[in-house]
């Protein structure tokens, strides 16, 4: 009876195939027999690449081997080839031309692809077209990306206990600490974002836009996911990443950037991250043609840079509200501010610079009331 097993493997020792012959060379002898069928899969993803069935098992010296029998796959023209890639993937042996080397035949089947890698009949197309496809997969407009993460049905969350991992955690479910304003105070790092959502239920949470695709007329259309690819000997492995921008809209907010193949994974991380980098700033009043004395704007100038992006946010009068562009509106609101004038340098066209370098002038307010 055939029998299922995994076999890694190291890419540069092992030809990459996914339909015909290829063989493999290695230093150890596995449990495997003639006739077995071997799920192999990517020792750096550990992604599932082929299906080969054993045909033929040898054990030869590495001077024996017939590396120009191209039918089977192989790739290295000499044993000196081979031996550098073995010494490669294993520092602790030593390999000689009079080593002896396991041999394994696999035959492969047809397989179809998965949705990370490329097709070699394509390879030819533009990587504008591949990344067009691509966000195809992941929500277009900020309404609906945060329903992503959102779809635990309520009576699931319900009965979903939150059990701390910490020492400050157990302090607020036992009711210890009472304000998210203790702990920022007393300078405690925050490990874990449940103790933000059980001291903050007001917690705002804004998707900025830091992705893009080609639009109509060959502009941008903006959307909450960035997509990047790499090319790899498969075709093209994409991966997405996220940024959340959090805030209790009275002084409290947070960013967070998350990563991830999948787009949910890289929303749900950048959100966890948002939730653990929270502070406090300081509002107030600062501009002279108003003295108002309440808090709707900042009490001062403030500058913030990250990367190439510097920007500057200054007091504004009361009605004036937030001169700023889209994206940045977002950390300024979750802030709870609401007047304010915002000059920007550097290439704004980032914007997750653009946050950052925001996040780090709001930082720069950073005071807490004693």
């Amino acid at each position: 009876m055939e029998k299922e097993t995994k076999m890694g493997f190291h890419e540069s020792v092992v030809p990459q195939v996914f339909e015909g012959k290829t063989k493999t060379y290695r230093l150890r002898e596995h449990n495997v027999n003639v006739d077995d069928i071997l799920d192999f899969e990517d020792s750096q993803s550990g992604r599932i690449i082929g299906k080969g069935k054993i045909t033929k098992i040898e054990k030869k010296k590495v001077r024996e081997i017939d590396l120009k029998d191209k039918t089977h796959g192989a790739t290295y023209e000499n044993a000196d080839e081979l031996i550098k890639a073995f010494k490669k993937h294993y520092p602790e042996r030593e390999v000689t031309p009079e080593t002896e080397v396991f041999v394994y035949n696999y035959e492969f089947g047809p397989r179809e692809k998965t949705e990370h890698e490329g097709d070699d009949k394509n390879t030819n197309n533009s990587e504008a077209k591949e990344i067009e496809k691509a966000p195809m997969v992941v929500p277009l407009t900020p309404e609906e990306a945060p329903k992503v993460i959102q779809e635990i049905p309520v009576e699931e969350k319900k009965e979903t206990l939150w059990k701390p991992k910490t020492s400050l955690g157990r302090q607020v479910l036992e009711g210890k600490i009472t304000s998210i304003d203790q702990i920022l105070s007393a300078g405690k790092r925050i490990i874990e974002p449940e103790i933000v959502d059980h001291l903050v239920p007001t917690l705002q949470s804004e998707l900025v836009l830091v992705g893009g695709r080609a639009g109509k007329g060959g502009g941008i259309q903006r959307i909450p996911i960035r997509i990047t690819a790499k090319m790899h000997s498969s075709g093209r492995r994409f991966r997405t990443s996220a940024f959340f921008v959090v805030g209790d809209g009275n002084g409290l907010v947070g960013i967070g950037r998350g990563a991830s193949v999948e787009p949910r994974t890289s929303m749900g991380k950048s959100l966890r991250k948002a939730k653990l980098n929270v502070i406090k700033i300081k509002r107030g009043c600062g501009d002279w043609e108003c003295g108002c004395g309440l808090e709707h704007s900042i009490p001062f100038k403030t500058k913030g840079h990250s990367g190439s992006v510097r920007i500057e946010l200054m007091p504004a009068p009361r009605g004036v509200g937030l001169v700023a562009d889209n994206e940045t509106k977002k950390i300024l609101k979750t802030a709870g501010i609401k007047d304010i004038w915002v000059k920007t340098f550097g290439n704004t066209s980032n914007r997750i610079n653009l946050i950052s370098a925001a996040f780090d002038a709001l930082k720069k307010l950073y005071i807490y009331e004693k």
